[in-house]
């Protein structure tokens, strides 16, 4: 699944594409939302929100997430699309430019006055203006699951996936499975938001610095540790059996540590 800063990304470039347009074609390919239509209305802004786009589109917003598969791409008018036309879940287009989303995880579309529906349970976006560092950390440590489940719910902070989780937890020498309330969240919280607002101003994605080897642990399985040759190790772990993931780590920088008696 995107992290928040591909997501990010994704927000801006629809932004520079369609900001202040007047909406020629709007086609959402969903069942519940197939008869809607705002062509004629003004393109307000699509901004991000944790891993969900958002189009602010006159009185309404177009809500959508990507979930595992989904992307938006951006073309000239009339330009040929560079996947089928069956896979296309939304299309937004204005004199400029036409917006098409492809094999998108979610597609609705609420009144912009009810956002707070669908995204008002996120916790603190650090690639938001209103972003809050302290509200973020005392969510971590208020949880007593393990901090790479801690650090991925979305409710906690929005935007830190799969790949954070691992690469930020090598950084600070934590094991995933050490609870997020026995952590010095305030240092993880600090770290992450250098992190993330960095990568979010990349092409690619890295956690060393090394564009060549962007990752120290994340799918490393089995290889050695670039830091002191250990073998990376991964398991399974996750909020429930149902939202498990693949987690990496270094046994000898990521030392197990015994919950405090």
């Amino acid at each position: 699944m995107p992290e928040g800063d591909t997501v990010w990304q994704a927000a801006h470039r629809l932004d520079t594409a369609l900001h202040g347009g007047v909406v020629t074609r709007f086609d959402l390919r969903v069942p519940r939302a197939a008869t809607s239509d705002l062509t004629g209305e003004t393109v307000h802004e699509v901004v991000a929100r944790g891993k969900h786009i958002l189009h602010r589109i006159g009185d309404y917003t177009l809500h959508t997430h990507l979930k595992m598969e989904g992307e938006w791409h951006v073309y000239a008018p009339g330009q040929r699309w560079r996947k089928p036309g069956f896979r296309a879940r939304a299309v937004v287009a204005t004199e400029s430019a036409e917006t098409v989303g492809f094999d998108l995880g979610v597609v609705e579309l609420v009144r912009t006055a009810d956002e707070d529906r669908i995204v008002g349970y996120l916790g603190p976006d650090p690639l938001q203006d209103d972003w809050d560092a302290a509200t973020a950390a005392a969510h971590l440590h208020a949880d007593t699951r393990p901090i790479h489940v801690a650090l991925q719910d979305q409710r906690n902070i929005a935007g830190f996936g799969n790949e954070y989780a691992s690469e930020l937890l090598f950084l600070r020498g934590i094991h995933p499975q050490t609870p997020a309330s026995q952590t010095d969240a305030e240092a993880l919280v600090a770290l992450g938001v250098r992190t993330i607002r960095a990568n979010r101003d990349r092409v690619n994605r890295t956690f060393t610095g090394d564009i060549r080897n962007t990752d120290w642990v994340y799918g490393r399985e089995r290889r050695p540790c670039r830091r002191c040759g250990t073998t990376i190790r991964s398991m399974s772990l996750g909020a429930d059996a149902t939202r498990e993931r693949q987690v990496f780590w270094c046994p000898n920088c990521q030392p197990d540590r015994e919950p405090a008696g």
